[in-house]
């Protein structure tokens, strides 16, 4: 694996006329898209990664043959016809890829047993949903009426950063929202929250925030319609080799693009001289120079620790000081329990289900915040994550960051005990819903979000940064659309990824894209883009040598 002792780039060593070179801090699916595209538009590129893999939080590890993916759900854009799918298809990262689609979009199962299943299909979601509180008929068509027209908006706006849309573009995009501009506005001003409670059954109340999964709490109408309305078209789908598959791909994409990747080369801060951004320092004290130096990691540890807080906004610290700690700003962490398993779950259990946790069940579950559990049955979702004849689970809760934090910086014994704990509820837990499967687990591993920070770097563990429909949204917009991805005072310089375009797979890639952009813009080059010419089909092998974490005895 290449390190940190590679070719320096130097002020000296430039040829007359040469590329501009810019370095990217951090290999993860930004990082990486603003390599790709950087490097189409004719500049030098390379990637300083502090971790033996691309991808960041869409990334995977192994054990004893099982490959425990972590990251993606479903992926935007996997379908065709879309901006979203054209940005995965000029990064690779679909290359030599089948794509799994499912019928439903996840299940609900209550305390009592009973379950709510949400199709994507309209009219089978209606019927499905009368027959469970026909009392609630109203609400039910409103949803599944809404679900239709959304069916059909194609409504994609990736490609371009709105500072920088022709006219052309921006009329495209008015031609398209137009139409549906009071079915948008409407949907996205109606909290989910707030319309569940108009439901008198109290299962249909909790089920349809647990749509994706796990309860978003701030998030209106709009994205749950949006998103179910891919998933019917068939852009909501899983790729093959799951997460660290997409990143495998994209890193492939950028190195045959000419692209660099230097791997556990950790940036301690970068280097500024006469207010603009001049290169960067390595942890053991190497030095690398560009034209243009762009940060894809983590946006705290950008600002306040590369750059030592010099500078800022007003925007920038409030969004980054105060909004940081406030409730419902940034996503809470994950914790993962990952079941290796000899054999299939239940040839009729579906691929995705949310159980609403009892009190008691809660309780013995170390900080679940939502008293509530997803089970993925992974293996559904792609082959190669599993010898012949095994399969994995994944099961995930939000959980406490600081409560994680604190464990493992203060008392380490206790920290794998809570992990211990987890592993426990979640056997005991399969067990009681699939008799008999707890002695035919063959591996079990623990994430927490404790494990996130120390993998990725991303703040408090959240893997997702802000969330969407706040007001830390709507400030990190104006570091877009105003600021260019740029902090004032600093000249050759842009910030890019979830901590700036928001979280969710499209939307970092998206952002790279942008960043590219800008780049181009700042240094008088065209912006060209293009889509791979594909791949052989993909088999696990592209995965690469897996790193293992926190092991734990099966018995």
């Amino acid at each position: 694996m290449p390190r940190d002792t590679g070719p320096v780039w130097d002020r000296r060593d430039r040829a007359p006329g040469s590329k501009p070179r810019v370095i990217i801090i951090g290999a993860g699916v930004s990082g990486m898209a603003t390599g790709c595209y950087s490097q189409m538009s004719g500049m030098e590129t390379r990637i300083l990664e502090k971790h033996v893999l691309p991808g960041g939080c869409c990334t995977a590890w192994a054990r004893d043959g099982y490959v425990f993916d972590y990251c993606i759900e479903w992926l935007t854009g996997t379908g065709r016809n879309n901006d979203a799918a054209r940005i995965w298809r000029e990064l690779g990262a679909l290359d030599g890829k089948t794509i799994t689609n499912f019928e439903v979009f996840n299940t609900v199962v209550g305390e009592d047993g009973r379950s709510v299943t949400f199709y994507n299909d309209p009219d089978r979601l209606e019927r499905h949903l009368m027959e469970v509180s026909p009392v609630d008929a109203p609400l039910i068509r409103g949803f599944c009426r809404d679900l239709r027209r959304f069916i059909g908006v194609n409504f994609y706006p990736f490609l371009t950063p709105p500072p920088l849309r022709t006219t052309r573009e921006k009329l495209g995009m008015l031609r398209t929202v137009l139409p549906a501009f009071r079915l948008l506005w409407r949907t996205a001003a109606t909290s989910m929250e707030k319309w569940c409670g108009q439901f008198q059954d109290p299962l249909l109340r909790k089920a349809f925030p647990n749509i994706f999964y796990q309860d978003h709490e701030v998030f209106p109408l709009l994205p749950y319609l949006f998103n179910m309305a891919s998933a019917y078209h068939g852009n909501a789908g899983f790729p093959q080799g799951g997460s660290l598959g997409l990143a495998r791909s994209i890193e492939e994409r950028y190195t045959s693009l000419g692209g660099r990747i230097d791997y556990r080369a950790r940036v301690a801060r970068i280097l500024v001289e006469d207010g603009r951004a001049i290169g960067v320092e390595l942890k053991n004290g190497t030095r690398h120079y560009a034209d243009h130096i762009v940060s894809a990691i983590d946006g705290h540890t950008t600002i306040y620790g590369m750059l030592g807080g010099r500078y800022t906004s007003p925007t920038i610290d409030t969004l980054y000081n105060e909004m940081l700690h406030e409730p419902d700003i940034l996503y809470p962490g994950v914790v993962s329990a990952f079941v290796g398993l000899n054999g299939d779950v239940d040839p009729d259990a579906r691929h995705a289900t949310t159980y609403l946790l009892s009190e008691e069940d809660s309780k013995e579950l170390p900080s679940v915040m939502q008293n509530s559990l997803v089970v993925q049955l992974r293996s559904r979702y792609s082959d190669g994550f599993a010898p012949p004849g095994k399969s994995v689970i994944h099961c995930t809760y939000f959980s406490d960051f600081e409560y994680w934090k604190t464990l493992r910086g203060t008392d380490r014994k206790e920290y794998w005990a809570r992990k211990r704990q987890v592993v426990d509820f979640v056997r005991r837990f399969l067990e009681r819903h699939y008799p008999g499967i707890g002695e035919r687990i063959e591996a079990v591993d623990v994430a927490s979000p404790a494990t996130t920070l120390r993998y990725t770097g991303n703040y408090n563990g959240s893997i997702l940064a802000w969330k969407s429909f706040t007001k830390a949204e709507n400030l990190a917009n104006k570091l877009v659309n105003k600021d260019r991805m740029r902090l004032p005072g600093l000249r050759g310089f842009s910030m890019t990824g979830q901590w700036i375009g928001g979280g969710g797979l499209i939307r970092v890639a998206s952002a790279g894209r942008h960043t590219a952009q800008f780049v181009c813009e700042e240094l008088g080059l065209e912006f060209q883009a293009w889509e791979s010419p594909g791949g052989r089909p993909w088999s696990r092998d592209k995965l690469g040598h897996l790193p293992q974490l926190d092991m734990w005895p099966v018995s």
